[in-house]
């Protein structure tokens, strides 16, 4: 008998994962494997855009609200958390359906990682007591001397990922994308239908100046003061995007309309990103559509269907011309 599927949906942020993975998930009895670093964090609610409780009930959901706020969770340990919860689906013969919005944990959970040194909590107290005392830029920088190749591939203000790449190199005396060459262990007892929706940019991009309107009128600073009376400096994702522009109000550093402004722009480079990363993952089936278009859901659900009846769907699986062309354009820019 052929491996039990595997879905995952990708995407960059505001691009309709979510609407997308329930429909699947009602269609075909599927259960929910959130696979988005922010969105694992309890307490943290407006700026992650996680599922409602009414949409959560549509179908289970796993891998949400389960890290405290002064907690963090690297890609490997998602990734053998994630691989639990899967094995945990397919031996209840359900359909597992991993959204992901954060490349490198979709990247742990599906092919493993390199086998870095362990986490070192009085190195990365000292890292971060480093870059409060120097300021914004020194752990990018130490970075940069250390392994210049990894500090080009992590963003300037992604403050765990930077450590995490610093403990790495310190901890192993090699560069961390060295390291990246060594043996991995690829998830194996699943067949994987990638589905990838690309819409196109400038409707990708009101959505995101939208969604980034709505959290701020829904309450994103008052959490966030909430969250920062009680926590502090030491709550890790105070420095996702959106909560980051938030603190800054706060702060008293920017006013409501900047901060709106830059929590837009913030959320459009990521996007950016995101699909820069995506377009590395193999065989993506690209869907040219938000998915919340009932078009786009159509495509997906038949995907899927001809997936589980081990239907070969090798047309179907080559980007539509529409995204291939957006793809095209998009590594020109």
């Amino acid at each position: 008998m052929p491996d039990p599927l595997l879905v995952v949906v990708l995407g960059p942020t505001g691009s309709g994962k979510t609407a997308l993975s329930l429909v699947l998930g009602e269609r075909f009895g599927g259960e929910i494997v959130n696979c988005d670093s922010v969105a694992m964090y309890r307490e943290f609610e407006i700026g992650t855009a996680k599922p409602s409780a009414r949409e959560r009930a549509r179908a289970p959901h796993h891998l949400l609200d389960f890290v405290l706020p002064r907690e963090y969770v690297t890609a490997g340990e998602y990734a053998r958390l994630g691989r639990q919860v899967l094995q945990e689906i397919k031996g209840r013969g359900g359909l597992p359906i991993v959204v992901a919005g954060t490349g490198l944990y979709l990247r742990a959970l599906l092919e493993g990682l390199f086998p870095g040194p362990q986490r070192s909590e009085e190195l990365r107290r000292r890292l971060r007591d480093r870059a409060r005392q120097e300021g914004p830029g020194y752990l990018h920088k130490l970075l940069g001397r250390l392994d210049s190749a990894a500090g080009k591939k992590i963003h300037a203000n992604d403050a765990p990922k930077l450590i995490r790449a610093i403990e790495v190199c310190l901890g192993s005396r090699q560069k961390m994308t060295e390291l990246w060459k060594q043996g991995r262990e690829p998830l194996q007892g699943f067949r994987i239908l990638r589905l990838g929706l690309n819409p196109e940019r400038a409707a990708l991009y009101q959505r995101i100046n939208q969604r980034a309107n709505r959290m701020f009128e829904s309450g994103l600073v008052e959490e966030t003061a909430g969250l920062l009376e009680k926590y502090g400096d030491t709550a890790q994702a105070l420095s996702s995007l959106g909560y980051r522009q938030a603190v800054q109000l706060v702060r008293g550093q920017i006013d409501h309309a900047r901060g709106i402004s830059q929590a837009q722009q913030a959320h459009r480079n990521y996007a950016k990103r995101q699909m820069t990363w995506f377009r590395r993952e193999p065989e993506v089936v690209w869907l040219a559509g938000f998915g919340d278009d009932p078009e786009i859901q159509q495509a997906a659900v038949a995907q899927v269907q001809d997936a589980l009846e081990g239907r070969s769907s090798t047309s179907k699986a080559c980007p539509s011309t529409r995204a291939q062309n957006a793809l095209a354009r998009d590594d020109k820019e």
